[in-house]
């Protein structure tokens, strides 16, 4: 993920209704949900409100849409969630790259510099 590209997604989801729905169709997986489904979970927008807010996070590349019969399946791409986090730590931690299978978290406020850890720090440090 470029910079550039960081900064569609993060537009994405400035907003607290795109953010919702990110939220609800990371949970709902690879399944995703139909329009009509997120505009229920939501409660309070309005279809023409909702379509909007699903436009635009296509176009930010963190939700993609389906036909299935006569509905729309929205669902979000979770590896371009999974970039933008890893775009964000790549940074913090100076070009180590962070990932599942390597859990590493970093403070670059730790005393002497930047620290690496294997788990969350306790509160008490």
């Amino acid at each position: 993920m470029d910079e550039n590209q960081a900064l569609a997604a993060f537009a994405g989801i400035s907003n607290q209704t795109r953010l919702r729905i990110v939220r609800f169709l990371v949970v709902a997986g690879a399944d995703g949900r139909s329009a009509g489904a997120i505009g229920e979970a939501l409660g309070d927008t309005s279809p023409s409100r909702l379509s909007f807010h699903l436009n635009q996070l296509q176009q930010s590349g963190l939700i993609e849409s389906r036909r299935e019969g006569r509905s729309i399946i929205y669902s979000a791409i979770l590896t371009a969630l999974s970039d933008l986090v890893a775009f964000l730590m790549h940074d913090c931690c100076e070009g180590i790259a962070l990932s599942a299978t390597r859990p590493l978290h970093c403070s670059p406020n730790a005393p002497g510099g930047l620290r690496l850890w294997r788990r969350w720090p306790s509160k008490d440090r």
